[in-house]
Parts: C-alpha cells; structure tokens; sequence
C-alpha cells in the first residue's frame, strides 16, 4: 500500500500518513466512531479513499490514504457512470469499518463507522500492552497493526513496543522484515526511532550494503541516516576516491 509522510503529531492522532485538521475525537466517543468518507477510482485498479469525523462539534479530523480494491470486503468498482447503493468494509484484527453510501465508476461518497474487536483490546493486555483509547484503536485498525504483527516484532526482541512507535513502524515499514535486514548486515538493537528514520530517509539494507563495499562498514544509524540527508551517496564516495 502507498503511503505518504506524517508528522509526529500525526502519528499519534491517526493521521500519517493523513492529513489532519484540528483535533480528532476523543475516547469517549469510540462507542459511536463515525463520519463520512470520499472514495476515487485510480486507473491502476487501486483507490483513494478520504475519510472525515467531527470531533464533538468542535473540530475535523480528515485522512487520504491509497488502498487496493482487494482490501476492502464488499467492494467492486461499477462499470457504468450512473451510481448505486454501495455497502463494504475494511476489516482488520484491531476492528472494522463499515461503509454505506454510493459508489460509481469513477468514485462515490457516503457514511462509515467503526467498531472495535474487544478480542483484540483483551489480547493486547495479555501481551503487556495498555488498553489503546479509542483513536489509538481507530489507528490500529486503520493501518493493520494486527496481533501477529505485534507477535513477530515480539519475537525479534521489540517486546512491548509504545503504541505510537507500533504504529509509526507500521507506517513506515520499519518492521519485522525491514529488522531482519539489516540484521543480516550487523545492525542489531535499534530503537523504534532509528528504524523509523532510517526507513524515511532510505538508509535501508542496498545503501548499507554499498557503503561497506566502499570500506564504511561500522557506521552508526545515525551517522548512515546523515549521510542520506546530506547526499553522501557511495556514488558520492566514490567520486571522491577517484579523486585520491
């Protein structure tokens, strides 16, 4: 799935890689999780889904995100321009969403709603974890933070990982696979925050493995992430070597 860049902030309040607007609704507002979305058609066979709640009259939080049609349950794109009654769901381990609204060839519009999975909410305080608030678990949902995700992450030593960092590594794909990567070039015991910058800034297991053919075989993450932002590529390096 593509995935834009968020903020820290946006991190914690569903919005990375969504766009946020004021202040999203509050936990005590789960039990009625709800708000109307916006679906376009791509011409690739995937879509753009946005989707948009009012917090308690006092304020919007909005999300734009890209999925694939196969994400969803229930979902088809129409073939003809006229629009009909539309009803899917994205369902995950953290909870559902339902859809109800419209849907034509090029898109369609209606309302959603969501209910949390009480098995997961329970499965997390067995792991360790705190019980997530509602926009936690709204979150959790919305970018698959599943039970086996959590448990593989587990397995590799992030045992009891803050929610936020769960859901900026999921993100971001910082995740198990992205960990055994760089595991194999000798990077072990990073931080949830080293994992994350290091896949923004694509310091990731082909840069890694250039730069110690080129002889810099024990950077540190950040040393490796300083190098990508300020374009100290191997092509850079070895420029620099051709020049003695």
């Amino acid at each position: 799935m593509k995935r834009t860049l968020g903020t820290a902030l946006a991190l914690l309040l569903l919005a990375a890689p969504f766009a946020v607007a004021a202040t999203p609704p509050s936990s005590a507002e789960t039990a009625s999780s709800s708000g109307r979305w916006i679906l376009d058609f791509d011409r690739d066979g995937g879509l753009q889904l946005t989707m948009k709640r009012r917090s308690g009259g006092h304020g919007n939080w909005t999300s734009s995100d890209d999925y694939k049609v196969s994400d969803f349950q229930g979902l088809a794109r129409p073939a003809g321009s006229a629009e009909s009654p539309a009803h899917f769901q994205l369902v995950r381990d953290a909870g559902t969403v339902t859809f109800d609204g419209s849907l034509g060839a090029t898109g369609g519009s209606g309302s959603f709603a969501f209910a949390g999975n009480p098995e997961y909410v329970a499965a997390l305080g067995k792991m360790g974890y705190r019980a997530p608030d509602g926009d936690e678990l709204f979150a959790l949902a919305l970018h698959d933070v599943s039970r086996a995700y959590i448990q593989e992450l587990d397995a590799l030593g992030y045992k009891k990982v803050p929610l936020d960092d769960l859901l900026s590594m999921r993100i971001h794909g910082a995740g198990p696979e992205f960990i055994r990567e760089l595991k194999a070039l000798g990077y072990t015991g990073l931080s949830p925050d080293d994992l994350v910058s290091m896949r923004i800034h694509e310091a990731d297991a082909e840069f890694i493995r250039e730069l110690q053919a080129l002889g810099y075989s024990h950077l540190s993450a950040d040393e490796l992430v300083s190098m990508r932002i300020h374009e100290a590529t191997p092509e850079f390096v070895r420029a620099l070597q051709a020049l003695g």
